[in-house]
Order: C-alpha cells, then sequence, then structure tokens
C-alpha cells in the first residue's frame, strides 16, 4: 500500500473512524480533530501498514491510540470527568432508551466494572451507532462475538439497575 492510495482510504473509511472516536470520546470536536490526526498518522506510517488485518480495524487502532494519548494528556491538565463525559445523543432504538435512560453517572459506574471489550462493545453500540458487524470489524472480531457481547453487557446492566432500584 503506498500514499497514493490514501485519499480512496480517506474516503472509505473517514466516516468509520470518526464514529469510532465520537463514541470513545463523546465530543464531536474531539472525535474531528482524532479523526483528521489518525489520517495524518496513516499517511506518515502507511509503508507499515502490514495487511494483517482490514484497513479500517489498522486506522481505528491508530485513533485508539490517539485518544489514550489525548486522555493522558487531559489527565495531566486534570480535567474535570465531566468534560469527558458529554451528554450521550439518544436514539429511538428502545434498547439504547432503556440503557440511556439509567441516569448516566450511574451508567458509567456501573461499565467502570465491566472489562475493557465489553465496554468498548457497548460505547460502540450506544453512542456510534455502529452496527455488530462494523464493531466486529474495528475490534477484529466476528458479528455473532459482538453481538453475543453487547447482549451479555446489557443483561450485566439491566441486573444492575435492578439492584441500584431496590436501593
Amino acid at each position: 500500500m503506498d500514499k497514493q492510495n490514501m485519499e480512496q482510504i480517506y474516503e472509505n473509511n473517514v466516516k468509520a473512524v470518526y464514529k469510532y472516536l465520537f463514541c470513545l470520546t463523546h465530543n464531536a470536536d474531539i472525535s474531528e480533530e482524532l479523526t483528521q490526526e489518525t489520517f495524518y498518522q496513516a499517511t506518515r506510517g502507511i509503508e507499515k501498514f502490514r495487511g494483517d488485518c482490514k484497513v479500517s480495524v489498522w486506522l481505528c487502532q491508530i485513533a485508539k491510540r490517539l485518544w489514550y494519548r489525548e486522555l493522558g494528556r487531559r489527565q495531566k491538565q486534570q480535567v474535570s470527568v465531566n468534560e469527558l463525559t458529554e451528554e450521550i445523543p439518544s436514539y429511538e432504538n428502545i434498547e439504547n432508551d432503556y440503557l440511556l435512560n439509567i441516569e448516566k453517572v450511574e451508567l458509567f459506574k456501573q461499565l467502570h466494572h465491566f472489562d475493557e471489550q465489553t465496554k468498548e462493545v457497548i460505547y460502540l453500540r450506544l453512542t456510534g451507532e455502529l452496527s455488530f458487524a462494523e464493531i466486529g470489524d474495528i475490534l477484529g472480531k466476528s458479528e455473532t462475538w459482538a453481538r453475543v457481547t453487547f447482549y451479555r453487557g446489557k443483561q450485566k446492566l439491566v441486573k444492575g439497575r435492578k439492584e441500584w432500584d431496590k436501593k
């Protein structure tokens, strides 16, 4: 793969990378900035792409690394958690509506105890509006794996919600 193909790679993947970053950041401006930085880094390192995964997966790995680096900078600047978890948009999907109606703080408290992959699947599904096939591609897993992981995470959230309501 070479730099001449980057324009086509950009056109084919910019929306997916942006959605992925948005579900991680919950912030349109940061997502846009990191999307541009992702493609800049990809252009600089295109020769290093080995081709052992899809280009979209490679790009999302770059994006995730950039987001973690950004988070590190923000933590050093002692940015409050509230700025990092801006409002999650509501979608007209019943499963999303139910989960998003849980108070945000309680939702994030519950998600904090989940394993990283389950958290990521739930974030991608709820805030990124990604299909299970897209989630599987991004995480290098199957669509079925993404569905099962989301379902199990949702069941944990529902169970946590019932226990929380009892308090």
